[in-house]
């Protein structure tokens, strides 16, 4: 099985060759950093632009590197959403025009379907069950992984993203874009004990996140300390957000195989260690995908085009973008989550 992956959901534009067996073939990607640096986030028609211009050579270059031409691929696989809507449809459109002239079929990705199942990709070990902690930019999710397109949630975000909580401390401490990377290094240089910041919904019986409360608590304590001390004890006061609520999950979900963490946010040092030690008291394996496989990437969605393709899941030509698309559409509303959860 030979799967082509498309992604272009945020500011990474993705084309992936990967196999059945799990080999990635080969992956080229093109970033936006030096596009949105002056704007301290991206701006989502600059985003767009930018996979138009960039995606359909990323393509070519991609079955080059991997010595395959479009017709000896088995799918193609492109991220439907969700996402920037302008950045989703460009690769959406991608995917149908590709698989319609090469009669291949269509397996519309959901993004965060992506993310889930890309841990499994990088550890062929990793069963079904397993507790997953999504945190990115855009989501922060506990869910359990029951198989593909299965996923029971535990717990979402009710306000903003762990992600988008590293991305503007970094820009109220001047730290530079991306935030995520900036914040992190900023941190090891720093004292996480000096900035006294809190930790909403830590111990809460409520079983989910909330990190705009810290965003402000960084934005006050900000003008009165050293920069590397406010990033560390952010980083530290989201570090124990996490392992609160991920251990709270793993109290009440029984029968998961391992901890998993993915997206962009796993891929921060601080997070996997502590991530690591919690699954150790739990007598749980922990499995996180190696760093480049944490941020977006097309390997992932060319991943999830093959576990769909294998359980039978194809798309039709008319599947639609969508900005916003849960895993778990059964999930209780939350409140202030809104359409976000």
């Amino acid at each position: 099985m030979l799967i082509l992956g498309l992604e272009s959901s945020c500011d990474e534009t993705a084309a992936a060759l990967v196999t059945g067996e799990r080999q990635v073939l080969a992956h080229r990607l093109a970033g936006q950093e030096a596009a949105h640096r002056p704007y301290g986030g991206v701006v989502p028609e600059i985003a767009a632009r930018a996979h138009v211009e960039v995606l359909q050579p990323l393509v070519e270059a991609a079955l080059d590197e991997a010595g395959v031409a479009l017709a000896d691929v088995d799918a193609i696989a492109a991220t439907a959403g969700p996402g920037l809507i302008g950045g989703v449809m460009v690769g959406l459109v991608t995917g149908k025009a590709l698989a319609h002239a090469a009669g291949k079929p269509l397996i519309a990705v959901n993004h965060l379907e992506g993310h889930a199942l890309s841990p499994r990709l990088a550890d062929p070990d990793l069963a079904f069950p397993y507790m997953l902690l999504l945190v990115s930019g855009g989501h922060c999710q506990l869910l359990l992984v029951e198989g593909v397109a299965r996923y029971r949630r535990l717990a979402t975000t009710i306000d903003d993203a762990a992600g988008e909580a590293f991305d503007k401390t970094a820009k109220i401490l001047g730290l530079g874009f991306p935030g995520g990377p900036a914040v992190e290094r900023a941190a090891a240089q720093g004292n996480a004990r000096a900035v006294p910041l809190p930790r909403p919904l830590k111990g809460s019986p409520e079983p989910h996140f909330s990190f705009a409360g810290l965003k402000a608590a960084v934005a006050r304590a900000a003008p009165d300390h050293a920069a590397a001390d406010v990033a560390a004890s952010f980083q530290q006061a989201v570090v124990d957000c996490l392992i609160d609520r991920t251990r709270r999950a793993l109290r009440v979900a029984d029968g998961a195989t391992a901890l998993v963490v993915a997206g962009g946010v796993a891929a921060n040092g601080g997070v996997r260690a502590a991530l690591q030690a919690l699954a150790a008291e739990d007598g749980l394996r922990f499995v996180a995908p190696p760093g480049w496989l944490c941020t977006d990437n097309a390997a992932m969605i060319a991943w999830a085009g093959a576990e769909r393709f294998a359980a039978g899941l194809t798309d039709p030509l008319d599947t639609a973008a969508r900005a916003r698309w849960p895993l778990d559409p059964e999930a209780e509303k939350v409140r202030g989550a809104g359409v976000k959860a």
